[in-house]
């Protein structure tokens, strides 16, 4: 299985909670925060909510 390479590229500052939260469950908490994840759909959920402040690759 592939894993996936994020990257928080934008501040929290302003965003709901809800995102905050998700990004905090994504293992990321400030700007240029990088985590490894498992390609599947809980993590493909989570990216779809806040793609917009991530950077995202696929690590084999």
């Amino acid at each position: 299985m592939a894993n996936l390479n994020i990257k928080l590229v934008k501040s929290l500052n302003g965003r709901l909670e809800k995102q905050i939260r998700t990004a905090y469950s994504l293992g990321l908490r400030k700007i240029g925060d990088v985590t490894v994840q498992p390609d599947n759909d809980c993590t493909r959920g989570k990216i779809a909510k806040i793609g917009y402040l991530l950077q995202v690759t696929e690590v084999k």
